[in-house]
Formats: structure tokens, sequence, C-alpha cells
């Protein structure tokens, strides 16, 4: 029963994330500029590419969001997540090696530049997706024969972890600290 509302938890944390980031990005046309622009500026692909792999990030985003959504596609939605996850981390990775320090905009309007908090979480995120996958394949049906209170607790836990992951550079903008202007 314990790997049920991992599954649930898991399912609901990785969906939310991916709700808030998609709609962030498509919120306005500005919203999706800044996204390729911060593509463009990782140096990854020419802009042409760039735009691409704006899209490219859209349509895999959806498709976690809907896999995660329908029950009989629950398995395919993790995977895809962790998927779309790991090439994420990889681009970031490669960039920060590079010296590029875009901004981050996977949620929309965060300006703060892409570093090692942003790897840390997409791993974290990728940790969750491999614990809903294992415990979804486990557990079998998601939501069957669940305790409402279980389902409850679960779906609260996953909210918390969504908006602490989505609220990531503001919650690091409370502890770092600069120099005052002279």
């Amino acid at each position: 029963m314990k790997m049920l509302y991992l599954t649930i938890g898991c399912r609901a944390l990785l969906a939310g994330v991916f709700v808030i980031a998609l709609a962030g990005k498509v919120r306005g046309r500005a919203a999706f500029d800044e996204f390729v622009g911060s593509i463009v500026a990782l140096g990854m692909f020419p802009r042409a590419g760039s735009v691409t792999a704006a899209y490219a990030v859209l349509g895999a985003e959806a498709v976690v969001i809907l896999s995660l959504a329908l029950p009989s596609t629950v398995l395919l939605g993790f995977a895809v997540a962790m998927a779309l996850l790991a090439a994420l981390t990889a681009g970031i990775l490669a960039a920060v090696r590079r010296g590029r320090r875009a901004p981050c905009r996977c949620f929309g309007a965060s300006a703060a530049p892409l570093g090692t908090a942003h790897v840390v979480r997409n791993l974290v995120l990728l940790l969750a997706g491999g614990a809903g996958l294992t415990a979804g394949t486990v557990a079998g049906d998601a939501g069957a024969g669940a305790h409402p209170a279980g389902v409850v607790l679960a779906l609260v836990t996953a909210a918390v972890g969504a908006l602490l992951v989505v609220r990531l550079d503001d919650l690091l903008g409370l502890f770092t600290t600069s120099a005052p202007p002279r």
C-alpha cells in the first residue's frame, strides 16, 4: 500500500512541476521568446536550432503532463519525465562547463543563471521519477484501494515539493548575500 502512495505523490509532484513549467513558457509571446533566448544563450544550437529545441521541450512537457494524468500511461509519463530531465540536466552541465551563464527560464520569469542548484534540482526530480516508476510498477493501478487520507497526504506533500522546486531561485536568493552598494 505504501508504494501506491509513493506513486501518487511522485505523479502529482512531477505533473505539478511540469504544468507550471509549461504554463510559464507559454503564458505569452514574450515568455516564450525569453525561453528561446535562454536556450540561445546556452550556445548549444544556432538560433533556428534553439527555436526547435524550445518547441521540443514544450512538446515533451505536454507529453509528461498528459501521460501522468491518464491512469493507463502513468509509467510512460514517469519515463518521459526522466528522459526530459536527463536531457535538460546534461544541457545545463554542458553550458556551465563552457562558462555559459544563461538565465533559468525553466518556469518562465526567473532571471537567475543556471548552475549547480538547477542540476541538483533536476537530479532530485529524476529521483522522484525513478521512485514513481519503480513504485508504480510494483503497486500496479495507482489509485485502486487507496485510503482518502493517504491520497490527501501524498497530494499535499507533492504540492509542497512542487512549490519548493518552482520557487528554488527565490529561496536560494534569501540565503545568498550581496555586498551593499558603496
